[in-house]
């Protein structure tokens, strides 16, 4: 556990319930500390130093005592958060995170009979109590939101601090890699197709004649989903596919969709609830699997552009608009952005896998031989690749690295101006912590009156 966490982590709260563990049932329970109205107790921080320990958390300092602070902190944010008329937690928003919860610790554990093991309580106990504490990880959430939400920060801003850290500061950034690419997407034959659509529509009828649609899914569905017996939790029309979030929303809770294409492949959907603009689902996957002579036919056709490129009778940026078939990348030259940074620099993490196996071997504006690959929706693609820079392993510094060093810039700020506010609402609020504690070097200094 880090000093610096300033909100308790979704285990860290969660083990406040975890009465699985034998040895916290022997606890006789006590009022370690007050914070304004609410108290903390000794069970509260007894269980969530045992769910650590069972995780691994280590910590380089007292983890009982930085328990017990991230806790205080919780306490002062919900509090604040409470008479804040703007900040307002629905029961749809506890529901929705609370089914998430139960959805996860099912995935985990294997079925809601083992999470009820687990816990050594009743589903239905479990959700009763994580629903104060999801409550108040959402307003302390809010809260945190709205202390920061004004923290800005300025290119001079930005220059002045990296010119001033201390050189053993300076982040090391790792080799990155800019890539572009042409993916051409191999045909499905219409006999795999209607394979598809047969399975599918003998699930759907057999659902309706009595049988259990979760078994299917565990049993058949190409989702991660099936897990769960295919059960996607709560999500809103933009959360997902336009094709799949169409059919979805036009169904009745209990009722099956027909066959529908997506990006990932070939789905039945079944509605189980509304709530609000969200919907509840589970579902089928299957993928169509593609011959290798179709894979192989666009290899040839691919090694063929490629060739055309080297021989300059075109250039990649041309062939990548041209052929293409990724339409996030085929309007930009080919040029690979990566969908969660937004930028077009690569750790060799971050690269598929296949492609990082290829392009750390290339040199710069070399175009690779074709190979096979999956892009985003695991579909299979066949792809070529032009190394456009690398950038090796360095020092930061503002000119190539600027982006990473605002965002830590923001992050400093951002975590200075919550730690001004912790100060000041310490000075407002009453605060006591039992004799036990009293040795505790905790983060923030004013605890103790």
């Amino acid at each position: 556990m880090k000093n610096n966490k300033i909100v308790v982590t979704l285990f860290a709260i969660l083990c406040l319930v975890a009465s699985n563990i034998t040895a916290q049932d022997k606890i006789v329970d006590q009022i370690v500390a007050v914070v304004g109205s609410n108290v903390i107790l000794k069970s509260e921080i007894e269980a969530a130093y045992l769910q650590n320990q069972a995780q691994g958390i280590t910590s380089d300092g007292d983890m009982k005592c930085e328990i017990l602070e991230n806790l205080m902190i919780e306490k002062l944010m919900v509090a604040e958060a409470e008479l804040d008329t703007l900040i307002i937690v629905t029961d749809n928003q506890i529901n929705q995170q609370l089914d998430a919860r139960i959805q996860y610790f099912t995935q985990h554990l294997g079925s809601e009979k083992e999470v009820e093991k687990y816990f050594n309580k009743p589903i239905i106990q479990l959700k009763s109590e994580l629903k104060d504490i999801i409550k108040n990880e959402l307003l302390s959430s809010q809260m945190k939101d709205k202390v920061i939400d004004n923290v800005k920060a300025t290119p001079s801003e930005v220059r002045y601090y990296f010119k001033n850290l201390p050189d053993d500061k300076i982040p090391m950034i790792n080799t990155q890699y800019e890539y572009a690419q042409i993916s051409l997407i191999p045909s499905i034959t219409e006999e795999e197709e209607t394979n598809i659509k047969e399975r599918l529509r003998d699930y759907k009828k057999r659902v309706e004649n009595g049988e259990n649609f979760s078994m299917f899914a565990v049993l058949y569905s190409e989702c991660p989903s099936a897990k769960n017996g295919g059960d996607l939790g709560f999500f809103s029309k933009a959360m997902m596919d336009p094709s799949f979030s169409a059919a979805a929303f036009a169904l009745k809770p209990g009722q099956i969709s027909n066959v529908v294409k997506s990006e990932m492949g070939y789905h039945i959907i079944q509605m189980t609830e509304r709530m609000g603009d969200k919907i509840r689902c589970k579902h089928i996957l299957i993928r169509p699997k593609v011959k290798i002579e179709e894979k192989e036919r666009l290899a040839n056709r691919l090694d063929s552009i490629a060739n055309q490129i080297r021989k300059k009778s075109m250039n990649f940026e041309e062939a990548a608009f041209r052929y293409s078939m990724d339409k996030n990348s085929r309007n930009n030259g080919g040029l690979v952005v990566h969908p969660g940074t937004m930028s077009s620099k690569f750790e060799v993490e971050m690269l598929p896998p296949a492609a990082s196996k290829v392009l750390t071997k290339l040199k710069i504006n070399e175009i690779s031989d074709p190979f096979f690959s999956t892009d985003e929706n695991e579909k299979d693609i066949v792809v070529v690749v032009k190394l456009i820079n690398k950038i090796d392993a360095h020092k930061a510094n503002i000119s190539e690295d600027y982006q990473m060093i605002y965002d830590q810039f923001l992050e400093k700020k951002r975590n200075d101006e919550i730690e001004k506010w912790i100060s000041l609402r310490q000075s407002k609020t009453y605060i006591r912590i039992d004799d036990t504690y009293l040795n505790c070097e905790f983060k923030f200094k004013n605890w103790r009156k």
